[in-house]
């Protein structure tokens, strides 16, 4: 699966004034809404259910919060960049200021995982984030975040 499959330049903001974890999530959920048969309320709470499972910050100024939700059909995805970081329990207690988000139909496991994988590699690239956090222009981040390519490797 692309990101270009899940993710549209519809359901992107940049230089979102949030404070909280609830805040954003319920950015995420608006924008994720406006695309599902879900209504925002059950989104959110798909959200904060997994967050409670544990922190879905990443590190390095990066969360990718992400839920399986029952009744949902498709994969979405949404973007979140942050004027000023907020605290999201990363690993390496940094404020996050980058945020991918994941809305899952609740049986497409495996699809969950491959894509989790795939967002991990492409925020733990220090070349690739400061790229998406110095590019001013919303659409320019899509561009980057769709034509996103694990550097080969060499052997």
């Amino acid at each position: 699966m692309l990101i270009s499959d899940i993710l549209t330049p519809e359901r992107m903001l940049c230089h979102v004034q949030a404070t909280s974890k609830k805040r954003i999530f319920e950015y995420f959920s608006k924008l994720l809404a406006a695309d599902s048969i879900l209504t925002s309320h059950e989104i959110f709470d798909g959200f904060l259910a997994r967050e409670r499972l544990g922190s879905t910050g990443l590190g390095y100024g990066v969360a990718i919060p992400h839920a399986r939700v029952a009744l949902n059909h498709v994969t979405l995805a949404a973007f979140l960049q942050l004027e000023v970081g907020v605290d999201f329990d990363a690993v390496d207690k940094q404020p996050v200021d980058l945020l991918f988000a994941l809305m899952v139909p609740e049986n497409s496991r495996q699809e969950h995982l491959d894509i989790l994988a795939l967002l991990a590699a492409m925020f733990r690239n220090a070349e690739f984030c400061r790229k998406i956090r110095e590019t001013e222009v919303c659409l320019d981040k899509f561009n980057l975040l769709t034509g996103w390519q694990a550097p080969s490797v060499l052997l």
